[in-house]
């Protein structure tokens, strides 16, 4: 499992920003948090699911061991987490016992 940040440096609001991905959910949600990011900030509508950092929260997730990811990287990581989000949750067979 790994986070990535990319290099995009979208000027929003006079300010730089990047996306912050990973491998699932859970292991993004875990590492936003470190960094200080609130789970309302979730870009979850977004064309793939990320947190937008700014360049200082970059580097502070570089140095707690997020990734540099190009652009494969971070696009593979979006689908993957965009799969996950959208993915129907299935039924413990216990409970399909029940019926």
């Amino acid at each position: 499992m790994a986070v990535y940040v990319d290099n995009a440096r979208i000027v929003w609001r006079g300010r730089q920003w990047c996306h912050l991905v990973a491998d699932s959910s859970e292991e993004l949600h875990e590492f936003a948090k470190k960094l200080g990011m609130k789970r309302i900030w979730f870009q979850h509508t977004a064309s793939y699911p990320h947190y937008d950092i700014t360049l200082e929260a970059r580097a502070r997730a570089l140095k707690l061991g997020a990734f540099e990811g190009n652009r494969l990287q971070v696009i593979t990581c979006a689908r993957k987490l965009k799969d996950e989000l959208t993915k129907p949750k299935s039924i413990p067979p216990e409970q399909l016992s029940l019926f």
